[in-house]
């Protein structure tokens, strides 16, 4: 695929299945994250992979957790949606901006950048032929998901990127008029 074709043409797919990326295409994604804009060459990113039933088990199971001490009086029904969020792709990576402090890149900049290496890796993903949906929602900011995921203090999740083979067709999108959104000086 051309590079215009997969920036002009690349959606969403929030409905996944096996088998997800491996292999080479794997390695692609991973490469493409870390080619992102990155002011200072910091490497502001950390990715934590879920893969397979163990694995998106367990994340759920921290999800759960950070529910329960996020509500103590939650109902068992979202208790257990919570915990089986990560199921719904084969795999689930987990995107962290690990910011530090200098002088000349500010923290927002870092975070931005390594939300950049989300969307590259969505891309390199669909570029591919598998597909992807980033996600934030709340347990990206729950402080007890960012512990059991050994955050620092100062670290974000800039979202969790789902992961898989598309199943089923994409849902049909409008297509903004170019004209709405931009202008000129």
């Amino acid at each position: 695929m051309d590079a215009l074709t997969l920036l002009t043409s690349r959606f969403s797919s929030a409905r996944l299945t096996e088998p997800a990326p491996a292999g080479e295409v794997l390695e692609n994604i991973k490469r493409a994250a870390l080619q992102v804009p990155d002011h200072g060459n910091l490497r502001p990113w950390r990715f934590v992979i879920a893969e397979g039933r163990q694995a998106l088990s367990r994340l759920g199971d921290i999800f759960a957790e950070a529910a329960v001490e996020d509500d103590p009086a939650i109902a068992n029904e979202l208790l257990e949606r919570a915990r089986q969020l990560p199921l719904r792709a084969p795999m689930v990576v987990v995107c962290i901006a690990k910011a530090v402090a200098h002088a000349k890149v500010p923290l927002a900049e870092q975070q931005q950048s390594a939300a950049c290496a989300v969307m590259a890796m969505q891309q390199a993903a669909f570029a591919q032929g598998f597909g992807g949906i980033w996600r934030t929602g709340a347990y990206a900011q729950l402080d007890f998901v960012k512990q059991a995921l050994e955050l620092g203090e100062d670290d974000e999740i800039v979202g969790f990127l789902y992961l898989g083979t598309p199943s089923g067709e994409p849902a049909k999108r409008h297509t903004p008029d170019p004209a709405e959104y931009f202008s000129y000086l």
